[in-house]
């Protein structure tokens, strides 16, 4: 060591340190830094190169400074556009800081040079050779240094400078390659870069093995999949747990909490095991977990307890909904044989009616009632039989069928399961799901369902199973038979009357935020909504008209403060709604000829028809219009020719159908039309007109005819009958054997009509007709 020292410029180096004898570029941009750089050149005088401990320091006291560094030559400097300085500087020699000397607007230091020491030529020559080698092993498996490098240094014959160049050349941290600089004996120093060179191979051999390991079993596209790779096998090496064995732990803590038996809880353990060998970037790796996920969601032994309670059920019904009296008592019926056998086992109720008539509210109550869960799955549009029984796991994105995806939700093997839209389905190449219901509905097999995804057989013999559907006839029939229908078809205007007073207008003053006390709503009012403003089976119509004339209400009453509250009549409602939409049939003012009064039955309930037999010369042409269906033509063509065969009974010229045209017509000409119970109205309006008595305008009429002129059963009596009473009149002919129809009639509408059984037409017309 010597006792030299000098005054020189101070430049400290981030991230960065130069050993003599090196040559290189400095990009310098700190203002001190730049300062330092030119009095050096100014000067021709050496500056002095050391390393910051922190390189995120922007201005380094000298404690964030190492002693001891480089004595440089500064070669050349160039000015950047971007503001920075470019330098160019050679190492002379290790110097070690004196004093740091205070200066505003430069760094400047006093530094004492560093002699090096070193042993014997023999071994240091031994250490030289020993050096060189592992370097040379070092550059064969490092990607940084070339074969030329490796030439140059081969050539160097000092050994401090030796030592010196090779640790440049490797990718050591500054604290490490401080350390070397620090180290004034050669011997020691090259002892200590062959420790280093030695460990630093190691570690290139292991990121070679991980390399190669990896790129056998992946694409060179691959980036990604790669470097998963590589931290998976730097984890290995490092004895480190990866991600994926934490996942396979909490996997296997769900299994065993849940509640699955031991046939599948083995299942579900014998795939964690294949999870844990496949790799975890796999696509067949999601595929298997999925599926355990799915094991361990199902419900297999979990259960609410039932509480069934006729007395409770009958309440929440008759709460839930107005009307629907033998549907209640059917449901009841159903929930007693269930309490009394102590099994959910038995028919599958499938509610039957038009759009609106609380199918899907009704099995909800069913399941509050019996303290269940409630599940709904809707069928509609369902083609694919993998939608019922799942997808095979041989396809991507395969999952379970909507059966197994109601009970995860439902989360308990004894739910209430809501098949919504059964009448639905269809089927195409995919297959055909209804087929698949079979299965499902089924009590003697749903015990061991199996689903295409879960493979493994699931109970479904505790679920209640509840189909709703608005048509029968698209049911095939094998599924139907496995089914008990239920008809709902719909509510009358009373019934409504009461919905709307107890569900549909509370819930819409809620909702637009009125009271009774700001809105009402005379019954008469509601009376006239049913009937002009709306025609259905169902209630949901009506439900958006109270929603509009709510609406229409609150916006009057925030427009005018002096109105405190609202009353709507029959007469003010149509400056709210406008216009009726729809008009319903009344009776004839006077007795008419050859015109007759039918009741008809359609889907938004029933309606009265007049129909019109005129007759005129011609050649006998029965012309029929009024766009009737098929079927009321043929009847058309019963009552015409049970006629003909009666003609000297009715007094009737026996060659009319030779010498006049008869012409049939029923009004609405744009609404189709059919059915065969208009056959007795057909032929009482036939006979009027060719005998020239009138009929009576109190009476209407329904029936089906036959050839000889007997009267057969017709369906919807009730609907008819309401209609009848609606349009004021008091007298309705019925077939005989529809009289036992006549108690589902409201009380109210029998005690104001006259209901006259009848066998055979002789007395249709012996009632209908006016007397000679």
């Amino acid at each position: 060591m010597t006792t030299e020292i000098i005054q020189i410029p101070l430049l400290p180096l981030r991230g960065l340190l130069v050993f003599p004898s090196m040559v290189l570029h400095l990009d310098v941009g700190r203002d001190k830094s730049i300062a330092s750089i030119e009095r050096a050149m100014v000067e021709e005088e050496y500056i002095f190169l050391a390393a910051q401990k922190k390189g995120n320091i922007d201005d380094p006291q000298p404690e964030d400074i190492y002693t001891v560094g480089t004595v440089a030559k500064v070669k050349q400097m160039l000015k950047l556009p971007n503001g920075t300085n470019r330098v160019l500087v050679e190492g002379m020699y290790r110097g070690e800081i004196i004093r740091h000397i205070d200066i505003d607007d430069e760094y400047r230091v006093e530094v004492q040079k560093l002699d090096e020491t070193k042993s014997e030529k023999n071994e240091i020559e031994a250490l030289m050779r020993t050096l060189l080698d592992y370097f040379k092993q070092y550059v064969k498996v490092s990607r940084k240094i070339t074969e030329d490098t490796f030439d140059t240094v081969g050539d160097i014959e000092e050994p401090g400078r030796l030592a010196d160049i090779i640790t440049s050349h490797i990718s050591l941290k500054v604290q490490e390659k401080q350390k070397l600089l620090e180290t004034l004996s050669i011997n020691e120093r090259i002892k200590k870069l062959l420790k280093i060179i030695s460990n630093e191979k190691k570690v290139l051999d292991i990121e070679k093995k991980i390399g190669q390991r990896v790129k056998s079993s992946m694409e060179k596209t691959q980036k990604e999949y790669y470097l998963r790779e590589q931290l998976k096998a730097i984890q290995k090496e490092l004895g480190e747990r990866d991600g994926k064995a934490t996942d396979l732990d909490q996997l296997h803590s769900k299994i065993e909490k849940s509640d699955m038996p031991d046939h599948i809880r083995n299942v579900a353990l014998k795939e964690l095991g294949r999870y844990e060998k496949v790799p975890q970037s796999s696509a067949e790796s999601s595929v298997i977990r999925n599926y355990i996920e799915w094991l361990v969601a199902l419900p297999w032994q979990n259960r609410t307890k039932d509480t069934i309670n006729i007395n409770k059920a009958e309440k929440v019904l008759n709460t839930d909904h107005y009307g629907l009296d033998k549907v209640k008592e059917r449901i009841l019926e159903y929930l007693a044989v269930q309490k009394l056998t102590n099994s959910i086992k038995g028919p599958i109720l499938c509610l039957v009616g038009p759009p609106g008539v609380g199918k899907t509210s009704l099995a909800n109550s069913i399941s509050n009632s019996i303290n269940r869960k409630f599940v709904r799955v809707s069928l509609g549009g369902v083609r694919d039989e993998a939608e019922i029984r799942g997808h095979r796991r041989t396809y991507i994105g395969a999952m379970p069928g909507r059966i197994m995806q109601g009970m995860k939700k439902a989360e308990t093997i004894n739910p209430v399961f809501l098949l919504d839209e059964i009448d639905k389905m269809s089927n195409d190449f995919r297959g055909d799901p209804s087929s698949a219901m079979l299965e499902v509905l089924d009590p003697e097999q749903n015990n061991t369902f199996s689903d295409h995804f879960i493979e493994e057989t699931y109970d479904l013999s505790n679920v209640l199973f509840i189909a709703t559907a608005n048509n029968v006839s698209s049911i095939p029939e094998p599924l139907l038979d496995r089914m008990e229908l239920i008809s709902i078809a719909g509510y009358t205007e009373v019934e409504k009357l009461h919905i709307a007073k107890r569900h549909l207008i509370p819930k819409q003053l809620k909702e637009n935020g009125l009271t009774k006390s700001k809105l009402q709503m005379r019954e008469s009012a509601l009376m006239k909504l049913i009937r002009r403003y709306t025609r259905e089976a169902g209630v949901r119509g009506l439900e958006r008209q109270i929603a509009t004339l709510c609406r229409k209400a609150a916006k009057t009453l925030i427009s005018d403060t002096t109105k405190e509250r609202i009353i709507i009549t029959e007469h003010t409602i149509e400056d709210y709604l406008g216009k009726p939409y729809f008009r319903y049939g009344l009776m004839e003012q006077e007795d008419q000829i050859g015109a007759a009064t039918g009741l008809a039955y359609t889907s938004a309930g029933g309606d009265i028809l007049s129909i019109e037999v005129s007759h005129y010369p011609g050649k006998g042409k029965l012309t029929l219009t009024g766009q009737l269906g098929d079927v009321m033509q043929e009847s058309a063509q019963a009552a015409f020719s049970y006629v003909r065969s009666r003609t000297s009974h009715f007094h009737i010229e026996p060659d009319f159908y030779e010498k006049y045209d008869i012409h049939i017509h029923v009004p609405a000409g744009a609404t189709p039309k059919d059915g065969p119970s208009a056959g007795i109205t057909i032929a009482t309006a036939l006979v009027s007109s060719l005998t020239g008595r009138a009929i009576k305008k109190e009476v209407g009429m329904t029936g089906e005819i036959t050839l000889r002129g007997r009267v057969l059963p017709i369906g919807g009596l009730k609907e008819k009958a309401l209609s009848a009473h609606r349009a004021g009149l008091t007298t309705i002919i019925i077939p005989e054997e529809n009289e036992k129809d006549i108690e589902n009639i409201p009380e109210s509408v029998r005690n104001d009509l006259t209901f006259i059984p009848v066998k055979h037409l002789d007395e249709v017309l012996e009632q209908a007709l006016v007397e000679e």
